[in-house]
């Protein structure tokens, strides 16, 4: 009771904000970037001017059992990252014996506190002969521990396609219900439009050109629609789209010319017309299957909704694709002997799950440690759209779609009243939630299949290009949906799934705009800054709320440094540097949506 009340004494007369303060020694706060280094990150509030990091091995001073001291050296936490309300210090240590003990020193303007893994402690209270020190301790660093991903994603740049809708190869393959292809308009979720692989292969020079060195597919399992999400045979490719050995065509003739594939699983629903399901509909509670799904009654009234009735489980409440019980042994080794066929047979390099989320983590964890096995480099991806720390602790998934990268992008565009304070708080934040090998290879997107294009929120192409050049210089791995390069419109799905203008595309209406969309991409592809995890965000513009301006950090004094000017007015930039792109700068006067990229050496 003493304690409480003295620090609510505390925290009514501006003392230092306990409640701001936050770290925990493991998951994204601690944790090893290889066998040599640890990271270390603490959140703080604004009023933390300076923390120091007290830390040493546990077993300096002895065992501890018989009342030695212990003393660790005292090392400044200098790197920082501001978040809305929060201060995220990180440091990165190097353990000589592999483990570590630790706890922080805290400064603001009128106080000194000491952070341990039971609470705070003042300089008086650390004086006390004899008073306990619950400090932070990161036991062991084992390597087999260590999450690692695959590095080659970093160097990445993915094309999103969805195939039915990219490009028809083979007419001799079309479903009988195909229509037309058509180059301008909506499109129909029932219509199908004989997009295929040989229509992908045919144009995979006209990606090679773009810059893209990675390809995800959108399921190509056999399903009754264009889509695939639902689908009827995991062992099958959908032949509207081709056989086996076309498929491995397409992959073969994509590795040679240095693309990566990756497919999508779909593993938390299947569609209505997959056999065990089907088995189920036919033999009831009776079916050797009826455990592969989640049913809570027995018969199912389809007639009155089923799903919403509460009867089954399904991919939100559409009855024709029923939920399937990751949780039963029998249905996780089924599907992961799927995976394991697709890259032993196929030889993809990486595997997208829809619907992540809801797949039960050991399925996700048998599935990492089958594929991880035959391929070491494979990259596992999925598909999540909030905070997905519990499934990137390095034992299930490499990364996931960073949906809030995208999100932050394109409120920043949306929303005048937000300011590059604003844009630094929610760009830091989605690089904040996960460990650094992570950020590496986080799948970054503006749009997709699931959203509105970009190009339906943004109607001014230079406020277009703009978000794409924030996008291709973020962390990560990053993505564009197919006819991105050529700004296609399209609102919610289906619309946001029209087919490819090929014609319109090969007589040259769109060279602009691919011309644009390939000079970022290749400009990633070319300046290894642009890759790099290491980035922050001066106040060179402090003046001006509406210019972005954030540096990625290299080698001792070099950086590349990205400005974009979203006001409403001219501004001026200083003369410096190597420009590597520009877009409205006229010398010195970046113009408005104007575009600035420059590579500067021996500063600071």
């Amino acid at each position: 009771m003493r304690q409480r009340t003295f620090l609510c004494w505390m925290i009514t007369n501006n003392y230092m904000e306990f409640n701001g303060v936050f770290h925990q020694a493991y998951d994204n706060y601690c944790y090893p970037i290889n066998e040599d280094e640890l990271i270390i990150n603490i959140k703080t509030g604004y009023d933390v001017n300076e923390v120091n990091i007290i830390l040493g091995d546990p077993f300096a001073a002895g065992i501890l059992g018989g009342g030695e001291n212990w003393n660790g050296d005292k090392q400044p936490v200098i790197f920082k990252k501001k978040l809305k309300n929060q201060i995220w210090w990180t440091t990165t240590v190097k353990p000589p014996y592999k483990r570590l003990k630790y706890y922080f020193e805290l400064i603001t303007e009128d106080e000194r506190w000491f952070y341990f893994e039971d609470g705070f402690v003042s300089a008086e209270q650390m004086a006390l002969e004899g008073r306990s020190r619950q400090c932070f301790v990161f036991p062991w660093m084992n390597p087999c521990d260590i999450p690692v991903t695959p590095k080659w994603v970093n160097d990445t740049i993915w094309y999103q396609i969805f195939p039915d809708r990219f490009c028809n190869g083979d007419h001799s393959i079309d479903p009988e219900d195909v229509v037309p292809w058509r180059n301008k308009g909506k499109v129909k979720n029932e219509e199908c439009f004989g997009g295929d692989f040989a229509g992908i292969i045919n144009k995979l020079d006209y990606l090679k050109e773009l810059g893209i060195s990675g390809i995800y597919l959108t399921p190509i399992n056999e399903s009754p629609s264009n889509h695939k999400y639902d689908t009827t045979d995991y062992s099958k490719i959908d032949p509207g789209f081709g056989d086996e050995e076309t498929f491995k065509t397409l992959v073969k003739e994509a590795h040679d010319r240095g693309m990566k594939i990756m497919l999508d699983g779909v593993f938390n629903h299947c569609g209505y017309y997959f056999k065990p399901w089907q088995d189920v509909l036919e033999k009831g509670q009776d079916s050797q299957y009826y455990d592969w799904f989640m049913i809570n009654e027995w018969p199912l009234d389809f007639k009155h909704g089923a799903a919403k009735k509460g009867q089954f489980y399904t991919f939100a409440f559409f009855d024709n694709m029923p939920k399937l019980n990751t949780n039963n042994p029998d249905v996780r080794k089924y599907f992961i002997d799927i995976c394991a066929n697709w890259v032993e047979n196929y030889g993809i390099d990486g595997l997208r799950l829809d619907v992540a989320n809801e797949v039960s983590h050991r399925f996700c964890k048998e599935l990492h440690a089958r594929l991880k096995d035959i391929n070491p480099d494979i990259y596992i991806l999925g598909e999540i759209w909030h905070n997905a720390l519990p499934w990137l602790r390095g034992d299930e998934f490499d990364a996931v779609m960073n949906y809030p990268l995208g999100e932050s992008i394109k409120d920043f565009w949306i929303d005048k009243s937000l300011t590059n304070r604003d844009f630094e708080y929610t760009i830091n934040r989605c690089y904040t939630n996960y460990m650094q090998q992570t950020n590496d290879v986080l799948f970054n997107l503006l749009d997709s299949h699931d959203t509105k294009r970009l190009r339906s929120d943004v109607k001014n192409l230079d406020e277009y290009f703009a978000q794409l050049a924030v996008l291709f210089a973020m962390p990560g791995s990053p993505c564009i949906y197919y006819g991105t390069e050529i700004a296609m419109e399209g609102s919610f799905d289906p619309d946001c799934r029209r087919c490819m203008p090929w014609d319109d595309i090969e007589s040259g209406r769109y060279k602009e705009r691919i011309n644009m969309v390939s000079q970022l991409i290749h400009l990633r592809i070319n300046e290894p800054l642009l890759k790099s995890r290491n980035f922050h965000f001066p106040d060179d513009f402090s003046d001006n709320p509406r210019v972005i301006q954030f540096r990625k950090m290299g080698w001792v004094d070099t950086y590349v440094e990205v400005i974009i000017n979203c006001s409403e007015e001219d501004i001026e930039v200083p003369k410096d540097g190597q420009i590597l792109f520009e877009r409205h700068c006229i010398d010195t006067t970046l113009l408005q949506n104007g575009i600035l990229i420059r590579k500067i050496e021996g500063r600071s």
